[in-house]
């Protein structure tokens, strides 16, 4: 999927939301577990409930990795089953991967090729040859882990070095790569106030803001500061969403808490129209 497509479909569902996929056994209803492929079923009902609210889904592939072959069989047929019925649907891959070059060449096969999903997050840390083997997969998005919404993002993001923060550097520094057309960037949105600082360094960029619901992160806030002419964000929201209800309901309860998130970004998006 093209950024001109994502924003497109943006536009058509007044909607920037993306729902994070996040499957744990020990919270979904109960009547699901006597299902062949419970993942699947979860994800298959919240999917069908929730597409037209939502511009992308992001499953956290650790919720995946842990249930062995059983839980990344999951994984695939639950992007297959978004590829095949909802191919205007944005894909991440939330699985924070970054290596040496080769290494990162085949993980970047792994999901863009065998998986088929849109885009990766992928960690920053060992730098340009990590990343761009990433990068060099046209039509793909690498999602580059800026400034996370945990507390433990104090340790190292925000720390000063030659008098600028960590944070900042890795933006600066990824904008001299290959291909950045395919960068994206994750900024949580419990770092709200930090988004007016990184939209001067990546004023065009798509960020993906993670931490809205669940985390206490604040929609109005990140789009005070972070949207910009192209809207530019995907917010997410994981457990506040898929984990409305655990009882036969739970679809529908996920659709009105997609919804009522649905109606906030389409105010947001006509109070921007006004005010630019």
């Amino acid at each position: 999927m093209t950024q001109n497509q994502l924003i497109s479909e943006i536009k058509r569902k007044q909607s920037f939301l993306c729902i994070g996929l996040d499957v744990d056994l020990n919270k979904i209803p109960e009547h699901l577990l006597k299902e062949e492929d419970p993942i699947f079923a979860f994800n298959k009902a919240i999917i069908d409930a929730t597409h037209h609210l939502c511009v992308a889904y992001k499953p956290n592939t650790a919720f995946y990795e842990a249930y062995g072959i059983k839980g990344w069989r999951a994984l695939e047929r639950t992007i297959n089953y978004i590829n095949e019925n909802h191919p205007e649907i944005f894909t991440i891959a939330d699985a924070k991967r970054g290596d040496i070059g080769n290494t990162s060449t085949m993980y970047a096969k792994a999901f863009f090729e065998d998986l088929a999903f849109d885009s990766v997050t992928v960690a920053p840390y060992m730098g340009k040859d990590s990343v761009e083997p990433f990068l060099a997969f046209k039509s793909k998005h690498t999602i580059l882990l800026a400034l996370t919404s945990n507390q433990g993002a104090f340790d190292f993001q925000t720390k000063t070095v030659d008098n600028k923060q960590l944070y900042k550097q890795v933006l600066e520094t990824s904008k001299t790569w290959q291909n950045t057309e395919n960068l994206m960037y994750v900024v949580g949105a419990t770092k709200a106030e930090y988004l007016a600082d990184i939209r001067q360094i990546i004023p065009d960029s798509f960020l993906l803001v993670p931490g809205v619901g669940a985390q206490g992160g604040n929609l109005q806030d990140v789009c005070k500061y972070g949207m910009n002419a192209s809207v530019g964000l995907l917010i997410n929201s994981s457990r506040g969403i898929i984990y409305s209800s655990n009882g036969n309901d739970f679809a529908t309860a996920a659709a009105v808490k997609a919804e009522q998130l649905q109606k906030e970004m389409q105010l947001e998006l006509s109070r921007y129209s006004k005010s630019s």
